[in-house]
């Protein structure tokens, strides 16, 4: 009689199944268990589909879990013989349950009592077989009854379900993932492109997903996403929105406060139920790394976006406040939006529409427009607007000053003395003051030539004014050279066409230097734009003259070659300062020290000040005071120091009885400088 109960039962395992309300689909069907086995729940790309082989029963769904598996296994029951099975399936919360005899299971949940090795099953080979008694009904629908077959098919693609929170995050831990792998000083174009499009698809997602109040928050690592649902009311007031307090960062947190006005317009645009804002928090600068390598407060990126609508000129602006450390002296903080170049690989940041308003701890943004924000942290000038224009009006007198004054000194020595011991230095000087009125002139129209719609006259223009700065520097060093001869004293005798010679080193060499930087390239000669801070707000404008363009040749040619031209100088003037200290008699003292201030101006030696730009603070004004007053004035000083050691000798004729003093008169008739 036992034997007879448990025949007449078994076909009938699994009839308890309980049915569950509210379910979209529901399909069920009698399965043969011949041998242990499990059920397999992966991910299809579009439908859902039920598979029945002998060792797994195979359910696949077109959607993402909920937890970040894709792939989940469970041990069905040891007991074999006929069981009754059924799959519901609810569309709003993408679940799948599966009723198995007397067993349920909610698809896509760890049971760690159920699960299997799902690397042993995969290497077993499945032997299909049929599902009997198969019906299925629809919401809504009728109970249908299918053909036994081995596998069946419903439609659910994607499209036709809601967005869930699952969704989300099944794009956000992808992308941190990616992310934190591309960590590096410098990401390729390609990668940040791929960031960015799958930076799109998550925006698009939270476009549509269900959520479960007014604001939801996804994420926790790198990329945070927040929704904020905005309800129409009769009267549209602002929304305020402040993130969590974050530790350990440059960047504490922000808050974002968005105008009514901003409502209102997309009210006019179109008709909608409600607003829905989108705040993008990405603690990583990788997918928005311009050409410039620019860094940004924290690596913090703020998107802001309202869903469906482009938002631009608007009347009241949008304030996104970040709160950070007091920041350093030798940076200014500049609000930036990203802007992407739709015809190259990346794209860059630009402050167009955007105000800087700073504080001690915080950072006002204030711009018209929405997308994806930062502050861009730029190199402070030590120096405010006023002293700017102050530095910039001494320059441009100084060298109009300067050019004239180097005219009329180059007449004064050219019909002063014809005597052939005068004749060297009297040239060399000439030359110094021809290249010194050359580089005053061609600096004061560089940068009216680089305004100019010809960029063959402003590179034209760029390569005067970069060999008329080398011939500069070639001539002191001549002048030094000169110097040498006076005080070792071994070159007195006249040599033939000694003058012609230091003309071809003078002149040739730096049009040799630039030739060679042409046929480098033609291009390292153009507009050069240098950035003006007109406030410590951020402000700020191009200043474009005609120059090199490669700052890597800048600092190899021209400081390069000052600095050789600087050291041989400071020799040749410490030399000639222990000759006059040696033979230094009483009453000469003016005339020393106009000698020696003089010989540092004809040798260059105040251009070292350029060196002390590298500094801080009130020691670094005033050196660029200092550089700017005595170096644009360069011509008018050897100017006044010429003719003040004419006057000095002509009231002292008898200087000539001391040796030091004969070697440093303009006029006399045994002096070796002219």
């Amino acid at each position: 009689m036992k034997v007879l109960l448990l025949l007449l039962l078994s076909p009938l395992q699994g009839v308890g199944a309980s049915s569950y309300q509210g379910e979209d689909l529901r399909f069920c069907g009698d399965r043969n268990q011949t041998q242990n086995s499990t059920i397999i729940y992966e991910h299809s790309p579009a439908n859902i589909s039920i598979k029945n082989t002998a060792q797994a029963l195979i359910i696949k769904r077109p959607f993402l879990p909920n937890r970040t598996n894709s792939y989940f296994e469970y041990r069905l029951p040891p007991a074999l013989g006929r069981y009754r099975f059924c799959i519901y399936w609810f569309k709003a919360n993408r679940t799948l349950r599966l009723v198995y005899g007397k067993q349920s299971f909610l698809l896509d949940e760890d049971q760690s009592s159920s699960i299997t090795s799902a690397k042993e099953s995969q290497k077993t080979e499945r032997t299909s077989t049929p599902i009997f008694n198969v019906s299925c009904i629809s919401k809504g629908g009728k109970n249908t009854s299918l053909d036994s077959k081995t596998e069946y098919f419903f439609l659910a693609s994607p499209e036709s379900m809601p967005t869930c929170e699952q969704d989300v995050k099944g794009q956000l831990t992808p992308l941190d993932s990616l992310i934190a792998q591309l960590l590096v000083p410098a990401v390729g174009a390609t990668e940040q492109q791929v960031l960015r499009r799958k930076l799109e698809e998550l925006e698009k997602t939270l476009a549509e997903v269900e959520l479960e109040g007014q604001n939801q928050t996804f994420g926790k690592a790198t990329v945070q996403a927040t929704v904020l649902r905005v309800q129409p009311t009769l009267v549209p007031q602002h929304l305020v929105f402040a993130s969590q307090r974050e530790e350990g960062g440059e960047v504490h947190g922000f808050t974002v406060d968005l105008p009514s006005s901003l409502f209102v317009m997309a009210k006019e645009r179109e008709e909608v139920v409600e607003h829905r804002v989108l705040l993008i928090d990405i603690n990583s600068q990788t997918m928005f790394q311009d050409e410039n390598s620019s860094h940004v407060l924290g690596d913090k990126v703020v998107g802001i976006s309202l869903v469906d609508t482009i938002v631009a000129n608007l009347l009241d602006p949008v304030v996104l406040t970040f709160f950070h450390d007091q920041l350093p002296r030798s940076v200014t903080p500049l609000c930036v939006f990203w802007q992407e170049d739709t015809t190259a690989s990346s794209g860059s940041w630009d402050s167009y529409g955007c105000t800087t308003v700073t504080g001690d701890n915080q950072t006002d943004c204030r711009c018209n427009h929405l997308t994806y924000f930062a502050v861009l942290m730029v190199s402070s000038p030590e120096i405010t607007y006023t002293h700017r224009d102050y530095l910039s009006i001494i320059t441009y007198i100084g060298c109009l000053i300067s050019a004239l004054a180097s005219i009329c000194t180059i007449f004064f020595l050219y019909f002063r003395s014809k005597q052939r011991d005068q004749i060297t230095s009297m040239h060399i000087h000439m030359n110094l003051l021809g290249a010194i009125f050359l580089l005053d002139i061609t600096f004061l129209i560089s940068e009216h030539l680089a305004s100019s719609s010809s960029e063959v006259v402003c590179r034209a223009g760029g390569v005067v004014l970069h060999f008329s700065l080398l011939s500069c520097l070639t001539w002191m060093g001549i002048e030094g050279y000169n110097l040498y001869r006076l005080v070792i004293e071994v070159f007195n005798s006249y040599h033939d066409h000694f003058h012609l010679k230091l003309c071809l080193v003078g002149w040739g060499i730096p049009f040799l230097c630039v030739m060679l930087i042409l046929l480098m390239s033609w291009t390292n000669y153009g507009p050069f734009s240098i950035p003006v801070y007109e406030s410590v707000g951020g402000k700020s404008t191009n200043a474009t003259i005609c120059w090199l363009t490669s700052p890597l040749i800048h600092n190899v040619v021209n400081l390069g070659f000052f600095s050789l031209v600087f050291l041989f100088n400071s020799v040749m003037l410490g030399a000639m300062l222990r000759e006059i200290l040696r033979q230094n008699k009483k009453g000469h003292k003016l005339k020393h020290v106009l000698a020696l201030f003089g010989l540092s101006i004809l040798l260059g030696i105040p251009w070292a000040l350029v060196f002390f730009s590298f500094t801080s603070g009130v020691f670094r004004l005033v050196s660029l005071y200092i550089f700017t007053i005595i170096n644009s004035l360069q011509g008018f000083l050897i100017f006044l120091w010429y003719w003040t050691m004419v006057l000095q000798a002509r009231r002292s004729p008898d200087s000539q009885s001391s040796s030091d003093s004969v070697k440093l008169q303009p006029n006399s008739s045994q002096s070796h400088l002219g």
